[in-house]
């Protein structure tokens, strides 16, 4: 398909970082390009041919933005799906396929499919109401501690509480959820995996996530992850079960657990670019954004092995500052050999708000942890 310096229109739904840095492959190539976002200083908004505000779960806003466009992707899963199926019966392509987010957008649907496919997951049960859960917990049937997950919205580590009490239990949504057993893993890790719609598939490295404690957000992300080859192998095999299994276009993110036993379970995926994928921009010899670009036009594939080894820190707002941003010491971290900060362009933060990132490159993954650390020390995501 061409769309080199052509008029035919690649259309993203959502103008977020993930959308921003989709762009980056799109002026390279000179891609025309629409994208569709709620908010009129969404990060997208300057690197795009065609910006226009409209709600991503709005029927009619979906559907009038796809009607103008050749190609339609996604940089966040919380879009109207009818409105996506209506455009691909009228010969809109779109990627992921309107079924396939259908299924990712809904926990409990989510993990009843990989049951179905036999792909490894946590044990789970589903509930319509937060009241059937109780009086679960009330017959016995469930114990604690226990992971909740709301079945819709969940998004970034929002909707997702492990609940150790009956007390716990009265913050959470009241809607349907998914009860899923508590896994004692070692290390949460990360296959992204992409393919195009002649079929060809590619996948990068294993890569090792660490956790906030008590935000459920994702602090470091280090490629190569630190784990035996063995597990390695055994992670990327179950990553290319599941995106055969949903005949993904695209890119795909496949978290997952490593148990002590060896062990590696599905946790949820995500049908597009991913923030355990941002080191590939400095690290790889295609990062995940080009890749997913040339996925959904169908271009081939690119190189998916590191340069280096790479460590990447989310940099979020600090508790207590909501307001007007500012980076502080960012001139500091600057200064540091093979750091390389990525401002997402939101112009106010609040606690825990996703704001940036910083890849750390270095030949050895420890040195490059220990210097996330630095990083993560020195610049703080302030108000002023």
């Amino acid at each position: 398909m061409d769309f080199f310096s052509t008029s035919k229109t690649l259309g993203i739904l959502g103008g977020g970082q993930l959308g921003k840095m989709l762009l980056y492959t799109t002026r390279k190539w000179d891609i025309n390009t629409s994208v569709l976002d709620p908010s009129e200083d969404a990060p997208a908004r300057l690197a795009c041919d065609k910006f226009v505000k409209g709600d991503l779960t709005d029927f009619q806003a979906v559907y009038d933005f796809g009607k103008k466009v050749d190609v339609l992707t996604i940089e966040i899963e919380k879009v109207n799906v009818k409105a996506l199926e209506k455009l691909e019966q009228e010969g809109v392509k779109i990627y992921p396929q309107p079924h396939v987010l259908k299924t990712i957008q809904n926990k409990c649907l989510q993990k009843k499919f990989y049951k179905r496919h036999g792909i490894p997951t946590a044990s789970f049960v589903e509930f319509e109401t937060l009241d059937q859960v109780k009086e679960s917990i009330i017959k016995g049937d469930l114990s604690f501690p226990f992971v909740w997950k709301s079945a819709e919205m969940g998004y970034d580590g929002y909707g997702v509480s492990i609940v150790h009490s009956k007390k716990e239990i009265e913050s959470l949504n009241s809607g349907a959820c998914l009860i899923e057993e508590l896994v004692p893993f070692e290390k949460e890790l990360s296959v992204i995996v992409c393919r195009r719609p002649q079929g060809e598939t590619v996948h990068y490295p294993v890569v090792e996530s660490e956790f906030h404690p008590t935000a459920n957000q994702v602090e470091y992300v280090l490629c190569p992850a630190r784990i035996s080859e063995q597990a390695a192998k055994k992670a990327i095999t179950v990553a290319l079960k599941t995106v055969e299994a949903y005949g993904q276009i695209g890119l795909l993110a496949v978290e997952l657990f490593l148990t002590p036993e060896g062990d590696v379970l599905v946790n949820e995926v995500a049908p597009r670019p991913h923030n355990s994928g941002h080191f590939s921009i400095e690290a790889s010899y295609t990062c995940q954004f080009e890749q997913h670009i040339r996925a959904v036009l169908d271009l081939p594939l690119g190189k998916t092995s590191s340069k280096s080894s790479a460590v990447m820190v989310n940099l979020v707002g600090k508790q207590g500052h909501t307001g007007p941003v500012v980076y502080k010491n960012i001139d500091q971290v600057l200064a540091i050999e093979g750091v390389i900060p990525h401002i997402y362009g939101k112009k106010k933060t609040h606690p825990f708000r996703k704001m940036g990132h910083v890849t750390i490159i270095h030949p050895k993954i420890d040195i490059a942890r220990k210097m996330a650390a630095k990083v993560k020390e020195t610049l703080s995501v302030i108000t002023k």
